[in-house]
């Protein structure tokens, strides 16, 4: 078994170190990682530079007025990272909305850690980047086989779910909401993990970065199926805030809440994690798109039906 000391700046790297078996390996997380439980008792290495509390518009505004400024929405606690000496820091160069950014990180820890560390930067933007992701930090960590039956389990599963839908070729269209105010649709690998559960993304292409769009765009679409998954937040989170999509003109209008297809699912702890639990978030849309061909028990924990 490796000895290296890792921290770990992102929730999802978190989620791989432990599935492949290496959390005894971890010495420190990031303010976000709380997945799996045992990991929550690891010293801090960043935080955020906004107030909790803040509402989707508060949020928006906050974050563009850091970025605009060149500076960092998180920072990394050097002080911390130096005392943990680490030999494996794991960042993240996706977004520098979502976690602490590779530049960040390089920029703390230049000429600074009391050993040189190797920096791992992941940048998933589909879920064959995620997997890749996968045997990027297995291999870098002297794991490979346990790399590899990681995405061997991870790949049945979704071999599952395709098979089933093999001959069902109507797909209702989806749209996921990534952004509550200001409106925002789910890309990345998104829109992959909606084709794999039996629908058809709207207002987004697959493999790139999540649009703002305006609500007409949502009228003039009038989905099948809305999925609301607003990244950070859970699924109480999203509903402290849901009058933000119910109050807007002609709502009640469209087919998917006319229909009873209004959903909300856990951002936080699934969709907005590229690490081993997408496949959890694939069976979540599954069972959401496909009712009568999934049941995976993630109803009222992953996602909940939101009836107007």
């Amino acid at each position: 078994m490796p000895t290296e000391k890792i921290v770990s700046l992102l929730p999802a790297a978190t989620e791989i170190i432990c599935a492949l078996g290496l959390e005894e390996n971890l010495v420190g997380r990031s303010h976000e990682c709380d997945f799996p439980a045992s990991v929550k008792y690891l010293p801090v290495c960043t935080e955020a530079n906004f107030p909790d509390g803040l509402s989707s518009a508060d949020i928006d505004v906050k974050v563009k007025e850091i970025l605009a400024d060149a500076l960092s929405v998180y920072s990394v606690k050097r002080e911390q990272i130096k005392a943990l000496a680490p030999d494996v820091v794991v960042t993240q160069a996706q977004c520098e909305v979502c976690a602490v950014s590779l530049k960040d990180v390089e920029e703390a820890l230049e000429n600074y850690l009391d050993k040189q560390a190797r920096i791992i930067s992941l940048q998933p933007n589909s879920l064959e980047d995620i997997f890749n992701d996968i045997t990027t930090i297995a291999n870098a960590l002297a794991v490979p086989q346990a790399g590899a039956d990681l995405l061997e389990s991870l790949q049945e599963r979704v071999d599952i779910i395709k098979h089933k839908l093999k001959f069902i070729d109507s797909k209702p269209t989806v749209a996921c909401i990534e952004w509550l105010e200001p409106i925002m649709i789910s890309g990345n690998w998104v829109p992959g993990l909606v084709n794999i559960a039996g629908g058809t993304p709207v207002l987004v292409q697959a493999g790139k970065h999540s649009p703002y769009i305006e609500w007409d765009d949502i009228l003039q679409q009038d989905p099948e199926i809305i999925v609301v998954m607003p990244c950070g937040f859970s699924i109480e989170r999203t509903m402290r805030e849901i009058n933000l999509l119910l109050d807007r003109p002609g709502f009640a209008s469209l087919k998917a809440v006319k229909n009873d297809r209004l959903y909300i699912a856990d951002g936080n702890q699934y969709f907005n994690r590229p690490g081993p639990r997408i496949v959890d978030s694939i069976e979540i849309l599954a069972e959401i798109i496909r009712p009568k061909q999934f049941i995976f028990g993630y109803e009222g924990e992953g996602w909940i039906k939101f009836s107007v």
